[in-house]
């Protein structure tokens, strides 16, 4: 038995659906090993520009998403998905008029919910955990467009999230925020890497994690032009390296051309060359303080959790009426 589900990440930056095949086993274990990516797209719609400045998604982030979602939503039903759940983040959260646009993404027929920074880490955190499959005690970090999120956990007998924070900035926010020149001037740079320094403070203890996991469009699109990977491919940057002097390189390089030349780069793509200074920003402050040398580079993150957390309820329904 198997069955296949649509999972949309809504989120500040981007939105992303994954199809996932749901192989019932003998065991969760199994069952969970045998979830197949049947398909995985994402487009950069920035549902979050301006809400930081408005308090309100603007009007034309809300059509550009939405007419994502119809196409997203007829995709679904192309692959003959049993449903398609939706997930909405920090842009949502934030918004004055984020309910509006989730009732019209529900018409859409599209389950949606808006999920807590803490439901959010978790679901990237199970991901990460599932697919990397550290030894040791880890940190995910999962940067997003309007929220950061940070994780700990461990492995016992299973992989156990014992703390998360979420905190409420991203490479959309940071960037409208602090990015004022193009290029930037490395005093902007310098004022961001602070502001991210002071929320870090909060979380000291994360520090004594042996392993640093990163995710997002930020470090894997490093990882492609680090690794001259185009056109872009999650098998070939998932689970990859990354030192924290290479990040620092290609900060160095990246934040010294305007987002006309970074638009130029084919792994860049065109909006994502706007913000991904604040991303890399991000990283290079949060190993810098936590004085690690390297991260490793996950490509699955919170729709990825989902589809473990979907067949986790499946497999306990097909047991229940042992099918």
């Amino acid at each position: 038995m198997n069955k296949r589900i649509a999972v949309i990440d809504i989120g500040t930056y981007s939105t992303r659906l994954l199809i996932s095949a749901i192989h019932i086993k003998e065991t969760l274990e199994e069952t969970l090993k045998s979830i197949e990516d049947v398909l995985s797209v994402g487009r950069i719609t920035a549902l979050g520009r301006g809400v930081k400045e408005t308090g309100i998604l603007q009007r034309e982030a809300i059509e550009e998403t939405l007419s994502t979602l119809k196409e997203y939503v007829l995709i679904a039903k192309q692959y003959k998905v049993e449903k398609i759940i939706g997930f909405a983040t920090q842009a949502c959260r934030e918004a004055k008029n984020g309910w509006e646009f989730l009732e019209k993404a529900k018409q859409l027929g599209i389950d949606v919910r808006l999920i807590s920074g803490e439901e959010e880490a978790y679901l990237s955190f199970i991901a990460t955990a599932y697919s990397i499959q550290p030894e040791t005690d880890f940190v995910m970090i999962d940067q997003g467009g309007g929220s950061t999120e940070f994780a700990y956990g461990k492995k016992e007998n299973d992989y156990k999230m014992e703390k998360s924070v979420s905190f409420p900035f991203g490479i959309v926010g940071l960037t409208e925020k602090f990015i004022k020149t193009d290029p930037p001037k490395k005093e902007e740079l310098l004022q961001m890497s602070r502001y991210i320094k002071s929320y870090l403070e909060k979380i000291k203890d994360y520090k004594q994690a042996k392993t640093f996991i990163g995710l997002g469009g930020t470090i894997t699109t490093l990882v492609a032009l680090e690794k001259h990977i185009y056109p872009y491919s999650s098998e070939k940057v998932h689970g990859q390296v990354l030192k924290k002097e290479t990040i620092k390189k290609w900060l160095d390089k990246l934040s010294s051309m305007t987002i006309q030349e970074r638009k130029s780069i084919p792994q860049i793509e065109d909006k994502r060359a706007e913000a991904i200074i604040a991303g890399i920003v991000i990283f290079d402050t949060a190993l810098d303080f936590f004085d690690k040398d390297f991260l490793i580079v996950s490509d699955k993150g919170l729709r990825h959790g989902a589809v473990i957390e979907e067949a986790k309820k499946i497999f306990k329904e097909a047991k229940h009426w042992n099918i």
